[in-house]
């Protein structure tokens, strides 16, 4: 049985990512692969925990969190309120970039639960009207559909979940709760001075509405920008995440003196504890593990840990690797159009920064077509910069 390190690229998370079993019949012998995909945390309110698999020769699994644990829920509960009601107090904005699919789901929920927890506590009652008297926008068409498809499913959720909606408390609809469907309802929330909760895709502001409402509170040192999922190296979130002092955004450069807030915990991936936990759950243990879909130091941490804890020999495979699986899986000689890893990295790259670039120019076409508020000097200065970029990229074609 042969595997590829093409094959090995799993999927994000969606309304509950899927884990891929193969079966494979040699010369008489079935061997069988498990592809993890995204493995969600075992503490996600909203749906069942990731299905624990008895047995595979070979596991291929995801390792985003491979060396960092995620604070347990009740914490991030906490700090969640306390971190929107101080904010709101201030008469600032939060804004939480959010993925639309799952994690803009779980936040609703969190800000509905809360009540449940805390009800009887004075100075959390104070705290949680302070979230409930304040308006909370869904600002992403995508996040809308998602939350709609999440309402029409609940028989999916946990058990306890369930209980709630048949008395009456639907976690995913309270007052104050409010979706913003069109361009034009979006550019309102940022002209109004009302402290307000805006969750806006995407989640690592790469692209989307959140970049509008970036430009409008990064600058603000009353409002928040609370991060709840995962920022990849290179992303605007990822620099805004490691304190950067400055960002480019529709090439203005903005000044970075709003709060700036992580709260790991909600993730979709699941952190090393329950990588680990997933691996410990096999009846029939894999022979060997693969590592993908993480960072370097993640990985080797992973590695680490499972090989010292089990006893499971782990690889962490390069784009582009085969194996044979045999009793101990052969890395393959490279086919001829991928010996050269730095060019077919660098063409990667390159690809990825101009769809980035594409994203940014819509961006800026949105904003001069569509923005009544852009004044001619904003124009002029982007203007300006379009006209650097053309000579850079002219300069490049020569």
């Amino acid at each position: 049985m042969k595997i590829s390190a093409f094959a090995l690229t799993t999927q994000d998370t969606c309304f509950g990512s899927s884990i891929i079993e193969i079966w494979a019949k040699e010369n008489g012998k079935t061997t069988k692969a498990v592809f993890t995909g995204d493995l969600g945390n075992n503490d996600l309110p909203l749906l069942d925990s990731p299905t624990m698999i008895e047995s595979a020769d070979y596991l291929i699994m995801e390792s985003t969190y491979g060396n960092r644990l995620h604070i347990r829920n009740d914490e991030k509960a906490k700090l969640f309120l306390n971190i929107v009601s101080s904010t709101l107090d201030n008469g600032g904005t939060v804004v939480i970039p959010s993925f639309a699919v799952g994690r803009t789901q779980e936040i609703l929920y969190e800000i509905d639960k809360l009540k449940d927890e805390y009800g009887q506590d004075e100075e959390f009652y104070q705290k949680y009207q302070t979230i409930m008297n304040a308006p909370v926008y869904v600002d992403s068409p995508l996040a809308i559909s998602a939350t709609e498809i999440f309402q029409k499913n609940m028989d999916l959720f946990e058990d306890e979940i369930k209980e709630k909606i048949k008395s009456g408390d639907n976690p995913l609809d309270f007052p104050g709760l409010r979706f913003t469907r069109t361009a034009e309802e979006s550019k309102e929330l940022n002209e109004s001075n009302e402290p307000a909760i805006i969750l806006s895709a995407s989640g690592m502001c790469e692209v989307g509405r959140i970049k509008h409402h970036l430009k409008h509170n990064l600058w603000n040192p009353k409002s928040t920008i609370l991060f709840v999922g995962y920022q990849a190296p290179g992303t605007l979130g990822r620099s805004i995440v490691e304190g950067a002092e400055k960002v480019k955004i529709f090439g203005e450069e903005i000044a970075i003196n709003a709060r700036i807030e992580y709260i790991e915990g909600y993730s979709g991936h699941a952190d090393q504890e329950w990588l680990l936990n997933f691996v410990y759950s096999f009846i029939n243990k894999p022979k060997h593990i693969f590592l993908v879909h993480g960072e370097i130091e993640g990985q080797e941490a992973l590695k680490e840990k499972i090989e010292k804890e089990t006893g499971i020999p782990v690889s962490i495979p390069s784009f582009g690797e085969s194996y044979e699986l045999e009793e101990t899986p052969q890395l393959l000689e490279r086919e001829e159009k991928f010996v050269n890893y730095d060019q077919v990295f660098l063409r990667l790259d390159v690809l990825d920064k101009i769809e980035k670039l594409k994203d940014q120019i819509d961006d800026i076409e949105n904003v001069v077509k569509d923005d009544i508020n852009t004044n001619d000097i904003d124009v002029i200065h982007l203007k300006n910069r379009i006209e650097e970029i053309q000579n850079q990229i002219e300069k490049l074609m020569k």
